[in-house]
This record gives structure tokens, C-alpha cells and sequence, in this order.
């Protein structure tokens, strides 16, 4: 049987690393396939950095559960756990249907280009 208590005091061990490289490495990479899907990348690059995203979310999630197991439940746990489900969804939703995606950043776009145009003309909201 494997006996997975090493992989746990690695993880307990070296959080502090683990997770100083885990959550720039998770919002990066996610950033980088959205950046894909909107710049309309070929499909294989997208996949590519979905792979290396989801990969670094599940990693993520997967140490936080090692914190779940001996018990330890505080904020940075739940905020680092929603990190990582946010990360590992965004980039399955870019590589299951990118479609969607591209047409919410294209409305984005619009909407900031809009407001863009309207704070150059010297007009405030009031």
C-alpha cells in the first residue's frame, strides 16, 4: 500500500514555498490562456497552456486538501482552496468551450473601450 504521510510533511513542511510559487504560477498561467483564447490561438496552444494551468490549480487544490486532512481550517486555506477552483475552472472553460469565452472578453473589450472614450472626452460620472 502507498503510504502517503512523506508527501504529507513535504507539503506542511514547505508550504510557505509551495504556495509563494503555486499562486503566481496559477494566476500567470491562467492569465496566459486567456490571453490565448481572446488573441484566437491555435488550438494546440491553447490546450497546451490549459495543461500547464490546470496542472498548477490542481496542484494547488491538492495541497490544500493535505491541510484539510490534519484538520487545519482557517481563511487561507478556504482562500487559496477558491484560487484554485476558480483557476482549474477558468482554464477548463477555455479549453471545453472557448467560443464563449471569446465572445465575453470581446464584450469586455467593448465595454472598456466605451468607458475608455468617455473618461478621454473629460465627461465624469456623477
Amino acid at each position: 500500500m502507498l503510504d502517503s504521510s512523506p508527501l504529507l510533511e513535504f507539503s506542511h513542511t514547505h508550504c510557505v514555498a509551495i504556495c509563494a510559487f503555486l499562486v503566481p504560477a496559477n494566476l500567470l498561467s491562467t492569465l496566459q490562456t486567456i490571453v490565448y483564447v481572446g488573441l484566437k490561438r491555435p488550438v494546440g496552444k491553447i490546450w497546451q497552456t490549459v495543461g500547464l494551468a490546470s496542472l498548477f490549480a490542481l496542484l494547488m487544490v491538492l495541497h490544500v486538501l493535505t491541510w484539510f486532512v490534519v484538520g487545519v481550517v482557517m481563511l487561507p486555506t478556504f482562500v487559496l482552496l477558491m484560487l484554485g477552483s476558480v483557476c482549474l475552472s477558468t482554464n477548463l472553460w477555455a479549453a471545453l468551450h472557448p467560443q464563449s469565452m471569446r465572445r465575453l472578453l470581446h464584450y469586455l473589450g467593448c465595454k472598456l473601450k466605451a468607458l475608455w472614450a468617455f473618461t478621454a472626452s473629460g465627461a465624469t460620472l456623477s
